[in-house]
This record gives structure tokens, sequence and C-alpha cells, in this order.
């Protein structure tokens, strides 16, 4: 079922709402649509269309606040099991074709504060990352309902692409102004970015991604968080949201429970995905944060391939009444798994809208839209 941005908005910061919302936020690991097809699933379930998930027409404002300008990502070598290709930022990346999505860094650009110089200007402001034909189609989208999105870099997941991990968590320590100078660039460009395009339109979220957290917990600790991320996220969320901006989505795998409460003071006001598997409970996260904190996703999403019984120990608990009441986006921590039936998954869908109150699906489904919102 559709939503409209003001329906959303409403919902997830807890000042209405017309019911709990149950998104399919990621849909099928690659390969589960041939699995699906064998399993006699129809081309509507495997496309997600026949679930009628609930969703919200999202659409990127328009302003790049990442690298700009840097050359054309070019392919070095390609099988059938594997891709290779330089980025722009001049790292070998590498994708495993048929397994995965997004391709991982096999060598980083950075290591000393001369490497940061070198592409420090693919960071920094210029005009022409306020793409004008987009800017409109965003305005056209908003009025029409759709939510305006704008992206900024990760407070740790920026120096973490330039660097790598384990060179990151030396430079904390050992090289500490060349982390804040990057994130003072990207602060600097961010704002720059985004104060002139919401000095056109309302931009209704600010979204960043930083996937920090494994499922021991945070690589870094809320005492860097404060010194190093929540500096950079305020210089942004503090103009956006004197400008309207209501919701600043992070998105952030693994054990995220040590750092939330310096996220909360850095503006932070949605959390997600909340992988069960690595220790993010919806349930006691909301109890513990209330209102003050909105969660997307939640969901166990290998509970699928368990059978029927562990759906619904799961559903049972996670959409307890309490939870009902808004601000929680119910949906599965990640991709739903290989190996999960089609009866499986049309079990849990059915059952979660049972428990959420909404109406059975019905011949006459409305789709579903991947959106990142």
């Amino acid at each position: 079922m559709r939503w409209t941005r003001e329906e959303y908005i409403e919902y997830v910061t807890f000042k209405g709402g017309k019911r709990p919302m149950f998104v399919e936020l990621f849909g099928p690991l690659v390969g589960l649509d041939g699995e699906w097809r064998a399993q006699g699933a129809s081309e509507d379930e495997i496309s997600m269309n026949a679930f009628d998930w609930d969703y919200v027409p999202a659409v990127q404002c328009g302003g790049n606040t990442d690298i700009y300008g840097g050359p054309e990502p070019y392919i070095v070598e390609e099988t059938d099991e594997y891709m290779i290709e330089i980025d722009g930022l001049g790292r070998k990346m590498k994708l495993m074709k048929g397994k995965a999505t997004i391709s991982l860094p096999m060598d980083y650009p950075v290591k000393t504060a001369d490497d940061w110089l070198r592409i420090k200007h693919l960071y920094q402001f210029d005009d022409g990352r306020i793409d004008r034909v987009q800017l409109e189609k965003a305005k056209a989208g908003q009025r029409e309902g759709a939510l305006t999105v704008a992206s900024m870099p990760g407070g740790f997941d920026l120096p973490r692409q330039l660097m790598g991990e384990e060179e990151i968590s030396y430079a904390y320590f050992d090289q500490p102004e060349l982390i804040k100078d990057m994130l003072d660039t990207a602060a600097e460009t961010t704002v720059k970015v985004l104060d002139r395009i919401s000095d056109q339109m309302v931009i209704d979220q600010l979204s960043v991604h930083e996937d920090m957290a494994g499922k021991s917990g945070p690589l870094i600790g809320p005492s860097m968080i404060r010194e190093f991320v929540v500096p950079y996220y305020r210089k942004v969320w503090d103009m956006l949201s004197s400008k309207g901006t209501r919701i600043f989505s992070q998105d952030s795998d693994g054990n995220m429970n040590p750092v939330i409460d310096v996220f909360l003071e850095s503006g932070l006001t949605q959390m997600y995905p909340m992988e069960p598997e690595s220790g993010m409970d919806i349930v006691r996260v909301h109890e513990k944060y209330g209102k003050s904190l909105s969660l997307k996703g939640g969901l166990n999403k290998y509970v699928l391939k368990d059978g029927r019984e562990a759906i619904r120990r799961e559903l049972e608990y996670k959409m307890q009444p309490s939870m009902q009441k808004g601000g929680i986006v119910f949906g599965l921590d990640h991709r739903i798994p290989n190996g999960t039936p089609i009866e499986h998954y049309r079990y849990y869908v059915g059952l979660g809208r049972e428990l959420l109150g909404i109406e059975p699906l019905s011949k006459d489904r409305k789709g579903w839209m991947r959106q990142a919102f």
C-alpha cells in the first residue's frame, strides 16, 4: 500500500499514523528467484508485486555530497566468476558475480595526509554537485506525495572507504587531524550543497550510511564518535533541521547498542536495519528509547527458513501491541536469504498482516516499490 510523505513522516516521528507499517526493505538475495520459480512461485511473487507491501515513494533531492569529478571507473578484468574495476578513487574493486551485488575494495588510496591532499578536491564544493534537473523532479515528486531524501557521507564510512578499517583504526590515534580534515571537508561540502537545495524545497529526510559494527559491537566507541563524528553530523543536521527536515536516518549493520546514546546526541532520529543476529532487539531498544528513536527492519530473516513455528514466535514477539503505536517500520533486517521456501515467505507475509491488523491480500494488489527511504 502506498503511503504519502506526510503519512510516513508523521508515523516515524511518532506524531500519528493510520496503522503499523509493514515493508520489504531489500528484496531477495541473488539466486532466490530461481529457487522460488522451481517451487511454483508466480512471477508476481518473485518480483514482490504479489505481496502489496507498504511503501512510500522516495526521490533523491539532486545533491551530490560524496566524491565528485573523479575519473570514470573502468573494468580491468572480467571472468565468469568476478569483475574487477578501478573506481573514481583509483581503488581496485572486485564484484563476485551471482553471489554479491556490491563490489568490495582490494586496496585504498590514503595512508598519509599527503595522500589525502591529492584527492581532497574530489570532496570539496562545486556548483556542479547540484543537479538542477533532478532538483526539479524532486520538487514535482514531493508535490505528488514522494519523500524527498538527501544523503551525506558516513562519519565512519568516509574515512574507512579511503583508508580501510585497519588504517583508520590506527589513524584515530596517530593521525587525528587527518580524520578531522576529511570530515570537516565533507561537512562543509554537504552543508553548502543541501543548504542551497533546501532554499528551494524542504528536504524530508537526511540519510547516512555507516555499516560500522559487527556482531561483537561497533568498530569505534562513544568517545571517538563524540570527538570525530558528532560534530560532523551536527553541522549538517542543525542546518537542515532548522529548515524543516524531520528525519535523520542511519543505516548500519551489526550491534550498535553501545553507541545509540551518543548518536542521539548528534540528532539521529532513526536507525536500521536492526540485525537480530547481531544482538539488536527492536523490542528492547524501543522499550529503552521510546519516541526518541524510530526503528526500521528488526525481523530476523533467518527464521524464514526455519518454518511456521519459528516465524510465528518471531512475529508475535516483535509485533506485540506495545510495538504497534507508531515509529516502528516492520521489515526483514536484510535480503530474503537463499533457502527460504516460497511457502514460508507467504506465511510470513500473511501472519504479519494479521498481527498488525492489515487486511488480507486480495487479488487486486497494488505492487511494491523498493525505495531508499
